[in-house]
């Protein structure tokens, strides 16, 4: 931009001066300097359009680009409850062993996928143990049974042997029953004379 100034010049005394009219003198203002024009950039690869030309193609008015360095990753730091810092007091059922529940989304839960060879491997096991188990409950549910029967046979025969063994007195005077005490009353049974010892 230029800008003009005006003077006015008094020309009277000068001798072709046939006019009273000043003259009107201009000045220039000294231009701003000029910037410096940006240097061309020159793409010369394998995308640009003219790579099998050997001259590059130049980009006019083209600014540097910088490569954009990665950021390193830093994790979030994990926020500290207050809560957390208050240390634990005696709680209320005088069980300081115990330890405060969680709730069930914090804790940590692990999935562990087995693949199909393993799953068959652990069902036939599976299969095996129960087998197994039901087996020996089996044999020992059949031994309890054979100890049962064994204890009622022995019952059965030692009481045999009692009355076999047994010397009894026959009490042919009813009258005599009256007369005896509680005792007394206790010891007399009814046996069949047929299989006992008669005194």
């Amino acid at each position: 931009m230029v800008r003009v100034y005006t003077t006015a010049v008094d020309d009277s005394d000068s001798p072709g001066s046939n006019t009273s009219s000043p003259k009107i003198q201009t000045k220039a203002e000294p231009k701003a300097r000029a910037e410096p024009k940006p240097k061309p950039i020159v793409v010369d690869g394998p995308d640009s359009p003219d790579s099998n030309t050997s001259s590059p193609k130049i980009q006019p008015n083209a600014e540097p680009i910088a490569k954009a360095e990665p950021k390193p990753k830093t994790k979030p730091k994990k926020v500290v409850k207050p809560e957390s810092k208050i240390p634990r007091g005696q709680p209320k059922s005088n069980r300081p062993w115990k330890t405060p529940k969680q709730k069930f989304s914090s804790i940590k839960k692990t999935v562990n996928r087995l693949s199909f060879e393993k799953k068959v491997a652990l069902r036939n096991e599976m299969r095996y143990i129960k087998e197994k188990s039901k087996e020996i409950k089996d044999q020992r549910k059949e031994a309890a049974v054979q100890r049962h029967q064994r204890r009622v046979e022995n019952a059965e025969r030692r009481l045999a042997n009692e009355r076999r063994s047994e010397v009894v007195q026959v009490i042919k005077n009813p009258a005599k029953l009256k007369r005896m005490k509680k005792k007394q009353m206790r010891m007399i049974e009814k046996r069949d004379l047929s299989q006992v010892k008669v005194v």
